[in-house]
């Protein structure tokens, strides 16, 4: 793919994840469940990772420092579906 076709791909990605964090946002204002506030982080960091992608030129970045970040807001997305489902089992 052309340099100015993957960068407005990774671009428009960037802009999809922050508005799927914002919907997670919306949620959480309404219900305060904390499901929403984690699934919110998440999309904004890998808003950021592809962010980083499209400025800085990366073309292959599970190779380097910046797969770190993606890990982690799918780490954040595996705590916060297993302390929903934690949440759920409890008597009362």
């Amino acid at each position: 793919m052309s340099g100015t076709g993957y960068g407005f791909i990774t671009g428009a990605l960037a802009a999809l994840y922050v508005i799927a964090g914002v919907f997670f946002l919306r949620f959480w204002r309404r219900t305060r469940d904390a499901l929403f506030v984690h699934f919110a982080l998440s999309f904004g960091l890998l808003a950021l990772n592809q962010a980083l992608v499209a400025l800085g030129g990366f073309q292959r970045e599970e190779q380097g420092w910046i797969y770190l970040i993606r890990l982690l807001a799918f780490v954040l997305i595996i705590v916060a579906i297993i302390r929903k489902n934690l949440e759920g089992r409890r008597p009362g």
